[in-house]
């Protein structure tokens, strides 16, 4: 353990030991292998890292051995070696070294929501800063891109960070002006944040200036074509003085539950490290991982948090990152349905499950299908989501393979950058009836959660799944949803998916989304009908 090591990531790379800065190389390019290494806080190939830093006509083996060399004088302790390399990975290995970056992350992660202010001040501070200052060119278009994804994922901890200081409750009234404006500005047609301009602006006698700002909102709001739920300064609170941000919590809508998840991680037979997460108490539940997870973003998220609250509610709810996103190892050579399957497998062994009814989500219900085959012992029931037995390459017609084809064409070129139009995409088609805010959460989630190349290796994964002579072997009770206009998955693939399992029911849902959203009638539908089927096969 090094606790004298502190790394900044935010602003130029520093390292300092006992308060001590400590020189580093003078090259870019190791300096960017240190940032890269400690913000991605997991092994990495050597052929990765030389892709991202070094021209194939050069030596890029080389130059990355010399880069190293270079690191392990600054970094490496006289006790324990930081920077961790064999023939196949490198890594920094931080143990308790103090690491900016990821320290704020834990914190607003893991604390309850009212930091004390003058940490939350010190965040905002530091979060102002570049990631990485002046390194954005000291790598190639791949590591421009992975840097300029994890500069926008400092501006969401950022705008988190302003959201809990302009609502928090001992913080006077004239410094949440201050910090409301600035969670304004980040997101300009969030109406929590318009919210809490208009009432702290109230708050200090300027309502002429808050009606302004609220009047300015709703135009903006109408122009984009959003909705806003009502009045952001009430007559009745202005009148009496009583339009506290003090009065509001820090998150407008917690979900106190998740924010107990415990997350720990184990390792699959071929040495992929693998994240998963427990919330809630009671029998267990274990949801297997579909399209694009990451147990940190989606948990309190508007897509997944309604559904995980409510299983959570009764149960131990059990989710998982699977290879290739999220938490888990991004940078892994087998990503395909028997490495999904395998995944699965290795958190319920891990986490000692002998017995549990099984949750699946689209691919989700394929993977949990072969499980339940392979494991009969274990499953003792399946819930199944907008599911198929067929990925899209197993007897689609060729116009659609054809347009899949060219979704992995945009995937391939487009899924990394700014613009959002390429995932989408994807996000329309899973929720053709999701608000735009819904969407817009949906299409920055996916940039965040997978590479591009990644995205690229799960669509075609997904299209050569096959699990139907597994169907017939299923002698679990087993319950199959689908919605009737499902853009994503068609509804006659729900129908024969349920066909095939003996006994089955199956339940359609009057929905167009390939994703139930937590506000639709649909939602409720399938919750109350999953419920009532556990409570009566006592899974």
């Amino acid at each position: 353990m090094d606790p004298s090591l502190r790394i900044s990531l935010l602003g130029e790379l520093a390292v300092t030991r006992n308060g001590t800065p400590v020189a580093l190389p003078a090259s870019r390019k190791a300096r960017a292998v240190l940032g890269y290494l400690v913000a991605t806080a997991r092994p990495v190939r050597r052929e990765r890292l030389c892709e991202l830093f070094w021209d194939l006509p050069d030596d890029p083996r080389g130059s990355l051995r010399w880069a190293l060399s270079k690191l392990r004088p600054a970094v490496d302790g006289t006790e324990e070696a930081h920077i961790v390399a064999d023939r196949e990975r490198v890594a920094f290995s931080g143990g308790a070294t103090e690491v900016d970056l990821l320290a704020i992350r834990a914190r607003l992660l893991d604390e309850p929501p009212f930091l004390p202010p003058e940490d939350l001040r010190e965040m905002a501070a530091q979060l102002e800063q570049p990631l990485l200052d002046g390194l954005a060119q000291a790598g190639a278009e791949d590591f421009q891109l992975w840097l300029a994804s994890e500069r926008e994922d400092v501006l969401l901890l950022r705008r988190n960070v302003l959201r809990r200081l302009a609502l928090h409750p001992e913080i006077g009234r004239a410094e949440a002006v201050k910090w409301a404006r600035r969670w304004k500005e980040q997101t300009p047609l969030e109406e929590d944040a318009a919210r809490s301009l208009v009432q702290a602006l109230a708050q200090t006698g300027r309502e002429d200036e808050a009606r302004q700002h609220e009047a300015d909102f709703f135009a903006a709001a109408k122009a984009a074509g959003l909705s806003v739920s009502g009045p952001l300064m009430p007559e009745a609170s202005v009148a009496s003085g009583e339009t506290a941000h003090h009065s509001r919590p820090v998150e407008a809508r917690p979900r106190r539950l998740l924010r107990k998840q415990q997350i720990g991680f184990c390792r699959s037979s071929d040495g992929v490290r693998i994240a998963h997460a427990s919330i809630g108490d009671g029998p267990p539940l274990v949801k297997a991982a579909n399209w694009l997870n990451h147990l940190e973003l989606d948990c309190n998220s508007p897509i997944w948090g309604p559904t995980f609250d409510a299983w959570a509610m009764d149960r131990r709810f059990i989710r998982y990152d699977e290879r290739g996103n999220g938490l888990s190892d991004w940078d892994v050579k087998d990503i395909t349905f028997e490495a999904f399957v395998r995944d699965l497998e290795t958190v319920v062994d891990a986490l000692g499950l002998e017995r549990f009814p099984l949750l699946g989500i689209s691919q989700g219900c394929a993977v949990s299908v072969a499980y339940a085959a392979r494991h009969p012992e274990r499953v003792s029931g399946l819930i199944l989501v907008a599911g198929y037995a067929t990925g899209w390459r197993i007897g689609a017609s060729a116009e659609e393979q054809a347009r899949r084809e060219a979704v992995l064409t945009l995937t391939r070129h487009g899924w990394g950058t700014s613009n959002p139009a390429y995932r989408h995409i994807f996000s329309q088609t899973f929720m053709p009836d999701a608000r735009p805010e819904d969407l817009e959460w949906f299409d920055e989630f996916q940039r965040l959660t997978v590479s591009p190349e990644n995205a690229v290796r799960f669509q075609e994964a997904f299209g050569t799944i096959d699990v139907r002579e597994d169907l017939p072997k299923i002698q679990v009770p087993t319950i199959v949803f689908h919605a009737r206009d499902d853009e994503r998955i068609a509804l006659d693939q729900g129908r024969a998916l349920a066909a095939s399992i003996p006994g089955a029911e199956f339940v359609v849902l009057d929905s167009k989304n390939h994703i139930l959203l937590g506000h639709e009638p649909a939602w409720h539908a399938c919750m109350d009908k999953a419920k009532a089927f556990l409570a009566h096969h006592n899974l």
